[in-house]
């Protein structure tokens, strides 16, 4: 963390810089979001960028090809949420880029902790005579990389399990039907968590049972990967994560070895024919079910570092029982049922000094429905 004090006029354009950054959400995965801002030695705003897609230009190259007069870059300063990266990827190195500019000062929110990068941007530009100060809103810089960050330090996806339940705490009637418990504001935020979250995930008891898509309707956004646990492989390939327009972004996630291996499977002829163009994850089996930690792990070699878990009971009850969720989102309707499905049963809890605690406590009205989001 930097001592450096820093101005008002730092805040605004660093809060600015960050707030445009947001606006890559689900695009730039597996690249964090970063955005950029320019501004001149007169102190007024001369260009602003954010990295907008995977594979295309940084913000840094962004912000700078959106100043109209190349001559208002001397003694300029430019505000980065990201720390300019150091390596030659799919782009060259953000440092230097900046190091050939008549620019005085770069601030930057936070280093990036990547090994290809990790002060190495930074101490560049200080060796060709910019000044780099490090810090400003870092905290607000974190939690807007939090998956980023996530994926980075724990080497597999931040999961968080979405729960849609009655006041009584059930999410489905004693016949099955949970359509709809809560209301259609709740809904489209769900579509938004989903354009944001590189995947989403049911359990086979939810794709067999409610057949759902999965997919972003109710807003704008990229869709996500499509995640299935089907331990056995047992799945009908008419469901929609097998057949509709998106089921190349489907991955099955399975235990069963022996008929994956098996070339004459039906189901593994499903998987490599033109009736389902996604791709099966071999895992491991562990008490007679799908190792969920070694799946998470091997997420991260898929280049997802964000799961949104939409389970049924079983599913969502393992996750928290394995602690392998990392924030939960729990719609609560003013609806009672009084029988049906239970959202969370048999986490292995049975004493108070057991008991979860949940951090960074928010609660939320969404329509008629309240949202509790919590981290664990």
């Amino acid at each position: 963390m930097s001592s450096t004090r820093f101005t008002d006029t730092d805040h605004k354009w660093m809060s600015l810089a960050i707030e445009i950054a947001g606006r890559g959400a689900g695009y730039v995965s597996p690249n964090p979001m970063v955005g950029c801002v320019v501004v001149s030695k007169d102190g007024e705003k001369i260009g602003q960028g954010y990295h907008e897609r995977y594979g295309q230009a940084h913000a840094e190259v962004n912000a700078i090809k959106s100043v109209k007069r190349k001559s208002d870059l001397e003694g300029a300063t430019v505000y980065v949420t990201l720390e300019p990266c150091a390596h030659y990827g799919q782009t060259p190195p953000c440092c230097e880029f900046l190091a050939d500019l008549p620019i005085n000062r770069v601030v930057v929110a936070m280093e990036d902790p990547t090994t290809k990068v990790d002060g190495k941007g930074i101490a560049y530009l200080r060796e060709h005579g910019i000044q780099v100060d490090v810090g400003l809103l870092e905290r607000k810089a974190k939690d807007l990389n939090e998956f980023f960050l996530h994926a980075h330090h724990f080497a597999r996806p931040f999961v968080m399990l979405k729960i849609a339940q009655t006041l009584d705490g059930y999410i489905a009637a004693a016949d099955s039907n949970s359509q709809w418990i809560t209301g259609e504001a709740a809904r489209t935020k769900v579509h938004e968590w989903r354009s944001r979250y590189d995947a989403v995930l049911v359990g086979r008891n939810t794709a067999r049972l409610d057949n759902p898509r999965l997919t972003v309707r109710h807003v704008e956004g990229r869709q996500p990967k499509r995640i299935v646990i089907d331990g056995p492989l047992e799945l009908p390939k008419k469901l929609n994560l097998f057949s509709d327009q998106y089921e190349e972004k489907t991955i099955v996630v399975t235990h069963n070895r022996e008929k994956v291996e098996e070339k004459g499977d039906p189901m593994l002829k499903m998987l490599e024919s033109n009736y389902f163009r996604g791709k099966t994850l071999l895992v491991s089996e562990k008490d007679g079910h799908t190792d969920l930690d070694e799946m998470f792990k091997k997420m991260r070699g898929e280049g997802i570092q964000s799961v949104m878990v939409e389970a049924g009971q079983s599913l969502a009850s393992a996750l928290i029982k394995e602690r392998l969720v990392d924030k939960i989102a729990c719609f609560i309707a003013p609806k009672m049922l009084g029988a049906g499905t239970r959202s969370i049963m048999g986490t292995g809890i049975n004493r108070m000094d057991e008991i979860l605690e949940f951090t960074k406590v928010q609660w939320k009205k969404v329509g008629n429905d309240m949202l509790f989001t919590g981290y664990l």
